[in-house]
């Protein structure tokens, strides 16, 4: 989830390492209990005495899993496997459970940082995070960042230290 030690440079150290917000694995939860309970259900009402019983039960437990793979398995890897670390010297933005794709924002190149929150977002905690930096990318748009007022106050912390030529207060 976080940058190596080894991948830091000089000096560079590591200020908060975090996944997106938990609200991302509400859907997949509720997905995971419906199936669950619609599998249990096709199970439970196919006729035992039927000639077809096991092969009915096969496709049940078949269907069952492929849903379970696309509506929870996926979702959770997806979220387990991006992360977001922010350093002393940049923001780290890592995705992808097979592919991985790392974008990095160098504290000096950034321009502009700025939040928005929906009112279940402000109650929950999250929101959405943009950072527009002097680079090729442009903006990035970072979605459902947990504690995203402590993120924000950290990256202003670390911008103003960027600016001052200063790192950590030193």
């Amino acid at each position: 989830m976080t940058i190596p030690d080894h991948h830091l440079t000089q000096g560079e150290r590591r200020i908060r390492s975090f996944h997106p917000h938990w609200k991302r694995l509400v859907v997949p939860a509720v997905a995971l209990v419906l199936i669950a309970a619609a599998s249990g259900a096709g199970l439970y009402f196919i006729p035992g005495d039927w000639e077809y019983a096991f092969f009915a039960r096969v496709a049940v437990g078949v269907v069952a899993l492929i849903l379970l793979t696309v509506w929870t398995f996926v979702p959770y890897l997806q979220w387990k496997n991006t992360a977001y670390v922010l350093t002393t010297h940049r923001f780290t933005i890592s995705t992808g459970v097979l592919n991985k794709s790392t974008d990095e924002i160098p504290m000096a190149k950034v321009n502009t940082v700025s939040s928005d929150q929906t009112f279940a977002e402000r109650l929950l905690g999250c929101g959405t995070l943009s950072v527009e930096s002097a680079g090729d990318r442009g903006q990035i748009v970072l979605r459902d960042i947990p504690k995203i007022q402590d993120v924000r106050t950290d990256l202003f912390r670390l911008l103003e230290d960027a600016s001052d030529g200063t790192i950590d207060g030193r």
